[in-house]
């Protein structure tokens, strides 16, 4: 319950904030005050904390914007989520940029349930990426490494299996270190293309029990395989992802989106600034919006340093490198001198 801004003589405007529930108040301010010191950094009002009172002193502006996080705080934590110092600045981070969504609502959406674990977007973009997946047929998560393209995908698709909507889900990556010459290479089929698709591995354990993931692939219900094995197949009654699609071509782009059957659901992702395709061939997905935009049932997501949600240097990292890029285009530096090596 809060008050509004008042002014008496001299003194400065206030607004009250009574939280009723002390568990509510120690989640809110955090362990030896942690979240309480974050938040006094991310806010110009001033905070005064005194039993189950909090007191917002300063501009009836800065008080705005100071009542509304710690209101969107409480939120999250009567719908039972755990309130952490990353929970704080995403949601800090959320306000400051102004979106329409309640951050609180970003942070509660939960996609898939395991063992306890709740995957959801952690970030205003994330949640309109994985709305789109929803409302459109085909979506295309585009941005960053860390900014939860493949993983959210990938949630997904595991819910739509659970929820029936589907029957199958088929994962895809380029091998484009083995320029999908994959005969050549040494072992069974499954040793071959594990290197290239132990990523999509890693994260169907998190979200799956991994004993009944042999059995879902023996079954066909899961479907891991290289972008080649894709070629001549119509997929009905699936979800299909494709994943680093930075590294496809013009004409493999083309053959992969056709393969659209009835009842089917693609999502593509990738990021355009880590294309690793040899000889200079030019990436299917650079392209593929200019032809696609604007075609009905199709998204464009795209993802930024915002979205990511590794540890905090890396969205800095994708801002710095992105900065040096500008930089180096606008001094009209050759792409030899101005492309470092940026594999994950």
């Amino acid at each position: 319950m809060s008050e509004g801004p008042t002014s008496g003589g001299a003194s400065r405007p206030q607004a009250k904030i009574t939280v009723g529930d002390p568990s509510t108040m120690v989640s809110l301010l955090g362990s030896a005050d942690e979240h309480l010191r974050f938040i006094e950094r991310a806010i110009k009002a001033d905070v005064h904390v005194r039993g189950d009172t909090i007191t917002l002193t300063g501009a009836p502006k800065d008080i705005a914007e100071a009542e509304r996080l710690f209101y969107e705080l409480i939120a999250v934590i009567e719908r039972g989520e755990a309130v952490t110092v990353d929970v704080v600045r995403r949601i800090s981070g959320m306000l400051a940029e102004g979106a329409t969504e309640s951050p609180s609502d970003v942070m509660t959406q939960n996609i898939v349930s395991r063992r306890g674990r709740n995957i959801r977007p952690k970030t205003v973009g994330q949640k309109r990426y994985v709305d789109a997946i929803d409302d459109h047929t085909i979506v295309f998560g585009i941005g960053p490494a860390g900014t939860g393209k493949t993983y959210l995908a990938m949630a997904k698709a595991v819910q739509a299996l659970q929820a029936k909507q589907i029957n199958r889900i088929i994962l895809t990556r380029p091998a484009v270190e083995a320029g999908e010459r994959l005969g050549y290479l040494p072992g069974t089929l499954f040793e071959k293309i594990d290197p290239y698709l132990r990523p999509l591995y890693d994260a169907l354990h998190d979200m799956i029990d991994p004993d009944s993931i042999p059995k879902l692939m023996e079954s066909g219900t899961i479907e891991v395989a290289p972008l080649a094995y894709m070629r001549g197949r119509t997929l009905n009654d699936a979800f299909i992802i494709l994943d680093e699609a930075q590294n496809t071509t013009a004409e493999q782009m083309k053959m992969f989106l056709t393969r659209l059957g009835f009842g089917s659901k693609i999502v593509v992702t990738g990021d355009v600034t880590q294309v690793d395709l040899p000889g200079g061939a030019r990436s299917g997905l650079k392209i593929v919006r200019d032809i696609l935009e604007g075609v009905d049932d199709l998204h464009f997501a795209s993802l930024g340093s915002a979205d990511v949600v590794r540890h905090r240097l890396v969205a800095d990292i994708v801002d710095a490198y992105g900065k040096w890029d500008a930089e180096q285009r606008d001094s009209g530096a050759p792409d030899s001198t101005r492309k470092p090596n940026r594999r994950r």
